[in-house]
């Protein structure tokens, strides 16, 4: 609100502002001759003041000292006065002199209304200040949702930039404006857009403006001053110490300039200028042009990030264009292998379907047709003797009878004499013919192509030919009919086997004939010889029930007669009974010494004397080799069945005389007694069995009981079979490292990695605890498989000398060993010749050739084999030689046998395994040394390598075996 007064020039009567009409009323309503001044300070509107023409600029002044000072005066012709509105962002004042004393009625009323019209005065004249703020507000605000809408249109830059020109002119004077980006790496300005009335240039938004071009350039002064610069233009150059430079423009009479910055950086600025008007531009325009500028700065950010989208999708769309080519390429090339597979197909069943040959080279045409252009197709064949050519099939539009010749060197006979496909046009078929290679038979052919086929060792041809130059066989259709002539010259052998088939099923069908007739005068002679027959089967059936040489039932009979006393005892209506199962101790040694014969002799008194000792409704059953079984019913409990089986093993035990020698057999007895639980005669058979087993383990000739402990044993191994697995799917399994020493100066040579299980409740296993349950349940492989990982592992990080690891015998059942072991180190990196295996002699005898195949493809990528536990086993000496063993490892018990109580049995057998080691040119590696006296005395029988608690225990990682070494070497 303006701060006007009242003069002579410019009367009560016609006042130019509000504040000169409150004056001139207030003071109409004083005495004639008084006079009248009004201030105020408000929030929105700031100071102001109004006096009557002619008052003393004192009485403005003791007013607008009422404002802050409400004193009192001594002057009786002044009155003064001052207020706060009711909202308290108000405060007013009047001076009033040459006003006569009045009623105080009528100064009171006077005086509110002073105030009311003062304060209704400065309530418009807030309100109207409100209004035009509001109006600037929303024009700026439509400026700025231009800016924005004219961002994200699609329009080039320089129309985009036009139209946010025409918008910042609608909100200040900017008929002259320009807009330009700057890179301060490069210290480069372009000038995106350029409006001027009196400066002809025209914008290049792609060149770039260096600093040294534009030295005195007022727009790079702004850009690195990076604040806002108003004014003329000679004053902004004065302020910044700069030259005048007519090149770069006329001056103006007002200047604005205001950088675009991003972050912490300038990247751009904005100027309007004025050349007819000074001041054109207030601190407010420039306060607007700043936040346009940024406005302005997020529109081309904007437009360039949709350029540089527009840009990306292009050239993925490019990509993808790219690889939807290379895929509808793969695409028909896989059409392609599809028909090619699809014609071998066909190929392969016109072979066994087409009835005779004359069809199947028919067949064969329309198929190779269906892959190249095969309109002109024929087949040549050599004759046995191979001086005649013959085309069984041929197809040409120019040489319709293709006779049979002679051989000569004809094109054919090219491609059959080489072997080799034959490709060529009439240029190179004329090189040929003038080489005197061959000669051309019949019509001359564009385009010919011959490929041999080949049946059994003989050589025959296939030709497609071309008489147009609109038909031209490439390199692809050599390599297709080739391939196809492969499978269409094993179509050939299957039709000529089928051709000698058909002849042989003729001479088959007539023989047939004449068989029947044969028949039919046999026929009445084998209805006599039904009755023999039925006999006979007769005689098969008790044999298939019975055991061949000893004539007792057999184990299928056996189970018949089981199921029968199980199904009685679950109704009620059977006695109790028990199941016996019997083996006999040490057979296989009778047998091996004195043959089978006399084997067989012992198992028939054996079973004389079973029968002989049970009752006539027991059964007693063979079940193959020595083991027998017997099925007996009991009435006075379960110590009557105990009572029997002692007294079939004495009579077991009696002398018998067999093959001229006096034996005295012994069995092992195994008792399994009917309780409900048992659902069919195999759990009772395999209860049995483990009873049997135990009393062989309690030293044999006896017989054992299977009760409940037995069963919570075989609960605990299906529970640590299931804990196994668990484990396995865990990787529960880890190695732990022994080292292998030189004994003489205590050098570690390598190690050998021995398989821990860290179960979850028991804690660390070692493998006597689990190993006999994995070699069983088939498991130990995928623990070996563990192990391995973590060894090659070891490996691949670093390890002095080398690493062995125990292979089971089952991992040479499986073919793909050596090529998965090799992969697990190609796989981590590692050298294959830090490993080798330890192997036992079973190994080398159970499938010989397959482990000989597997341990030499270890070998030839450096992976050693090491045989464990030499001398323990067969010690077949045929096999060190054939195998390639590296090391021979003596067993423990010899090892145990040396020392300060050397027993002469053990230091002779050390001395020859060292003697046959030396003698091959094999290692050897003494296990178990666990003493000084050990260690002397291997190293004096030559035994310089070895292993045990004495040389360094086995520990869970190279590192602590590492810093075991070191304690010991302290």
């Amino acid at each position: 609100m303006p701060t006007p007064s009242v003069s002579a020039d410019n009367p009560a009567s016609t006042p130019a502002s509000p504040a000169e009409r409150i004056a001139a009323i207030l003071c109409g309503l004083l005495p004639p001759g008084a006079e009248l001044a009004v201030c105020w300070r408000d929030w929105a509107l700031g100071g102001g003041s109004a006096a009557t023409p002619g008052a003393p600029a004192a009485l403005r002044r003791r007013a607008d000292q009422a404002l802050a000072d409400a004193a009192e005066h001594d002057d009786p012709d002044l009155s003064v006065h001052a207020w706060d509105n009711a909202d308290g962002n108000a405060r007013m004042a009047l001076a009033v002199a040459g006003a006569h004393a009045r009623p105080a009625e009528h100064e009171a009323a006077w005086l509110a209304l002073a105030r009311t019209l003062v304060e209704t005065t400065l309530d418009a004249s807030r309100a109207q200040a409100r209004i035009v703020s509001l109006e600037k507000s929303k024009r700026l605000q439509q400026a700025l949702y231009e800016i924005a809408d004219l961002a994200g249109a699609d329009l080039e830059m320089p129309e985009m930039l036009r139209r946010i020109h025409a918008v910042v002119n609608s909100l200040m004077y900017a008929e002259n404006c320009y807009i330009v980006l700057y890179d301060d790496q490069r210290r480069t300005v372009r000038f995106l857009y350029f409006a001027d009335q009196r400066d002809p240039y025209v914008a290049e938004p792609e060149r770039e403006f260096g600093e040294e071009e534009m030295a005195n350039s007022m727009t790079f002064a702004l850009l690195r001053h990076g604040q806002p610069l108003r004014g003329p233009s000679a004053v902004i150059r004065q302020k910044l110490g700069m030259i005048r430079d007519p090149s770069h423009g006329p001056d103006s009479l007002d200047w604005l300039g205001v950088p675009m910055r991003r972050d912490d950086r300038v990247c751009g600025a904005i100027v309007v200028q004025s050349y007819d008007t000074p001041a054109s531009y207030a601190d407010e325009d420039r306060a607007l042009l700043g936040y346009v500028a940024q406005h302005i700065l997020t529109a081309l950010d904007r437009k360039h990030a949709h350029v540089e989208l527009e840009h990306r999708v292009a050239v993925r769309t490019h990509e993808l264009q790219r690889a939807n080519r290379e895929l509808q390429a793969e695409i028909m090339e896989r059409k392609r292998a599809e028909k090619l597979q699809r014609a071998l197909f066909r190929i392969t069943e016109l072979a066994i379907t087409s009835d005779t040959l004359e069809r199947f080279y028919a067949d064969v045409h329309v198929v190779v047709d269906e892959l190249i252009d095969a309109r002109n197709f024929y087949i040549a064949l050599v004759s046995d003797d191979g001086e005649q050519l013959s085309f069984p099939y041929s197809i040409d539009e120019r040489d319709p009878m293709r006779k049979s010749r002679r051989m000569t060197n004809g094109l054919t006979e090219y491609v059959i004499a080489t072997g080799r496909p034959l490709l060529a046009d009439r240029p190179v078929i004329a090189q040929l013919a003038e080489q005197g290679k061959l000669q051309q038979h019949g019509p001359p052919a564009y385009s010919w192509l011959g490929v041999p086929l080949f049946r059994g060792e003989d050589v025959v041809g296939t030709v497609v030919q071309s008489y147009t130059e609109e038909v031209k066989f490439t390199s692809h259709d050599q390599n297709l009919l080739t391939f196809v002539a492969h499978h269409i010259g094993n179509g050939l052998d299957r039709q000529r086997t089928h051709e000698r088939l058909r002849s042989a099923h003729a001479e088959l069908e007539r023989r047939v004939d004449e068989r029947t007739r044969e028949l039919a005068e046999a026929n009445h002679q084998l209805r006599a010889q039904i009755g023999e027959r039925l006999r006979a089967e007769q005689q098969l059936t008790y044999q298939a029930t019975h055991d061949a040489l000893t004539g007792l039932p057999n184990r299928p009979h056996l189970l018949d007669r089981l199921s029968a006393a199980i199904e009685r005892a679950r109704h009620g209506d059977g006695q109790a009974f028990a199941v016996l199962f019997l083996d006999l101790d040490r057979f296989k040694l009778v047998n091996d010494s004195m043959g089978h014969a006399a084997g067989d002799e012992l198992l028939v008194e054996v079973a004389r004397r079973i029968t002989m000792s049970v009752r006539e409704d027991d059964v007693v059953s063979r079940l193959g080799g020595d083991e027998f079984a017997l099925l007996v019913e009991y009435t006075d409990g379960v110590e009557n069945v105990r009572d029997f089986a002692q007294r079939l093993l004495a009579v077991l035990g009696r002398p018998m005389w067999v093959a001229g020698r006096e034996l005295f057999p012994s069995a092992s007895l195994g008792i399994a007694v009917w309780h409900p639980r048992y659902r069919n005669g195999e759990e009772l058979l395999r209860d049995a069995d483990a009873a049997m087993y135990r009393a062989k383990e309690q030293g044999r000739d006896r017989c054992a009981m299977f009760d409940e402990a037995m069963r919570e044993a075989a609960m605990q191994s299906l529970d640590l079979e299931a804990d196994l697995r668990r484990a396995i799917n865990h990787r529960d399994f880890l190695p732990f490292y022994q080292p292998i020493r030189r004994m003489d100066d205590g050098r570690v040579i390598g190690h050998e990695a021995l398989l821990r299980w860290q179960h979850e409740r028991r804690g660390l296993l070692l493998p006597a605890e689990f190993i006999g349950l994995g070699e069983d349940s088939g498991l130990i492989e995928q623990v070996d498989w563990l192990l391995y990982e973590q060894v090659v592992r070891q490996i691949a990080r670093g390890v002095d000398g080398y690493i062995s690891v125990n292979v089971s015998p089952r991992h040479f059942r499986s073919p793909d060993f050596g090529d998965r072991l090799l992969a697990m180190f190609e796989a981590h990196g590692a050298d294959p010749a830090r490993l080798r295996l330890e192997i036992t002699e079973v190994a080398l005898l159970d499938d010989a050739p397959r482990t000989l195949r597997i341990l030499r493809t270890l070998r030839q990528h450096g992976i050693l084999a090491q045989l464990d536990d030499f001398g323990t086993g067969f010690s077949a000496l045929s096999y060190l030689h054939r195998f390639p063993i590296s090391v021979l490892k003596i067993d423990r018990s010899f090892v145990s046998g040396l020392g300060a109580e050397a027993r002469p049995e053990s230091l002779a057998l050390v001395r020859a395994i060292l003697a046959l080691a030396g003698t091959l040119g094999i290692e050897t590696i003494a296990e178990g040394v666990e003493t000084e006296e050990q260690r002397s005395a291997l190293i004096e029988l030559g035994c310089h390598l070895g292993q045990g608690y004495l040389l360094g225990r086995p520990m869970a990682s190279l590192e602590q075996v590492g810093v075991a070494d070191t304690v010991q070497a302290g």
